[in-house]
């Protein structure tokens, strides 16, 4: 089955999840370079020239398409999982890991995010705070959770490999 790795933006979803699929030998995809690649534009002008709507309608589209695929290592948007439809077909067709990282720690990376991120455009510090600890409610479904917090790409991603070669173990699987 594939992997979903889900978490707020700025966490290392695509860092982590390219650092996996290399280990486990697997194709990796993240659904925003996706859905860039199909508009020719990144995403921040994707939600100022089309509209955040059509850009979650393709999300969905792009995700429900890609989750039904075979081991894969999948990176979804910090807003993907705000989709009920989204984090249903995640959940029955993918095993799902929040990759979660305090906010003390997130917003020291405030400032090497927050011109690629449409969503945090023009929000104050206290706001984005707000949508933090919101969306984590949302990432509260999932099948694993990794703390990221104080640790290397490498840690992590051997990490989640050495947990997930141990439920294979466990159940027989490969």
């Amino acid at each position: 089955m594939s992997i979903v790795f889900i978490g707020f933006m700025g966490v290392g979803k695509t860092t982590i999840g390219k650092a996996v699929a290399k280990k486990l030998y697997r194709d990796f995809i993240d659904i925003d370079a996706e859905i860039e690649k199909e508009y020719g534009m990144p995403t921040s002008q994707i939600f100022t020239r089309i509209g955040e709507k059509a850009f979650r309608e393709k999300e969905k589209s792009v995700i429900t398409d890609v989750c039904k695929r075979k081991m894969k290592i999948i990176s979804l948007g910090g807003g993907a999982f705000l989709q009920e439809e989204i984090k249903q077909v995640c959940l029955e067709n993918c095993l799902v890991i929040f990759l979660d990282l305090s906010w003390e720690n997130w917003k020291d990376r405030i400032s090497l995010i927050i011109d690629s991120r449409p969503v945090l455009k023009g929000k104050s510090l206290k706001e984005i705070e707000e949508l933090f600890y919101k969306r984590q409610e949302i990432y509260a479904v999932h099948h694993s959770v990794v703390s990221t917090d104080n640790q290397e790409v490498e840690e992590i991603a051997d990490y989640i490999v050495e947990s997930l070669k141990l439920a294979w173990e466990l159940h027989g699987e490969k």
